[in-house]
């Protein structure tokens, strides 16, 4: 996907991740907010089954997490109007609490 569209992806994984903190863990997501800019990092996934064995993962875990579903939108030959996982937000969480998930997961650069 274009590196527009992929960083409106990780926009919306973000901050669904986060709204589902302020319930989840309002005391994550008050600490997020206390010290910002706070850390993201964006990482790629091979397949989506790597995305939907995260997203369980942290649901497991008690982590707050969103898994992204994009639809109707046409940008071809990426997308084509049919719903299709884009992005998966994790946290706010602190690294020790992720790292088991995510250290399988390439760095995108």
């Amino acid at each position: 996907m274009p590196p527009g569209k992929a960083a409106a992806q990780a926009g919306h994984a973000f901050l669904e991740s986060f709204l589902a903190a302020t319930t989840q863990q309002p005391a994550w997501a008050a600490a997020y907010r206390a010290e910002p800019p706070g850390t993201k990092v964006v990482l790629q996934a091979r397949a989506l089954y790597e995305l939907e064995w995260l997203h369980q993962q942290a649901l497991d875990a008690g982590l707050p997490c969103a898994l992204i579903t994009d639809r109707d939108h046409i940008l071809l030959p990426y997308f084509d109007g049919r719903p299709i996982v884009t992005a998966l937000g994790l946290g706010p969480a602190r690294r020790n609490q992720v790292d088991r998930f995510l250290s399988r997961l390439a760095k995108v650069r």
